[in-house]
């Protein structure tokens, strides 16, 4: 049997799968070993051992997850921002944990209030009922996020979320081009 790894797997998650292995195979076969096990869940997975499949996860980690995550502060003379919310500045924060990301952001409103907001979004492309008629999905792209906001099933907007290059910008834009924000890495 040929199974697909994720987007995104993780590998805890594979340690973890390959010791409930051995178990099943030291049912079989008292001399299994822990290594016996990973390289039947790499072949499992098409690699040829347990050392490329790890390495595979973790080249997907290092270069998937930083891009994203940390914080970042609004650049307002390079964004445009929407006419119904123009703040005088932004910061947001990602924290990601496989396919789970908490987003804070804090912004002050064009009269001067400080606002403060926690989303939470699974980056799987499964559609989730938010209440109220609309939904959220949201899936990971090549450089970032993209969302996808419906209202009693029909798309209300798209945003996308895309690190630059370098890592050092991010441009969060809706489909409308009313608005595209233009961040700037907080250096921790």
């Amino acid at each position: 049997m040929s199974r697909t790894l994720p987007a995104r797997p993780n590998l805890e998650y594979l340690k973890k799968e390959a010791k409930g292995l051995l178990d099943a195979l030291r049912r079989s076969d008292p001399s299994a070993q822990l290594a016996d096990a990973q390289f039947a869940l790499s072949r499992d997975y098409g690699f040829d051992s347990w050392p490329k499949l790890k390495s595979h996860v973790e080249s997907i980690a290092v270069l998937d997850t930083p891009a994203l995550a940390g914080g970042w502060i609004a650049n307002v003379a390079k964004s445009t921002r929407h006419p119904a919310n123009p703040f005088r500045s932004a910061r947001v924060h990602f924290t990601i944990a496989g396919d789970s990301i908490d987003i804070v952001d804090e912004f002050v409103d064009e009269s001067g209030k400080a606002v403060r907001g926690r989303n939470h979004v699974d980056a799987d492309g499964v559609e989730r009922d938010g209440g109220n008629g609309y939904s959220l999905s949201a899936a990971w792209i090549a450089n970032g996020l993209q969302t996808v906001a419906k209202k009693d099933g029909e798309v209300i907007g798209r945003t996308t979320y895309a690190v630059s290059a370098d890592g050092r910008s991010l441009t969060i834009s809706d489909d409308s081009g009313d608005q595209r924000i233009v961040l700037e890495r907080l250096l921790q």
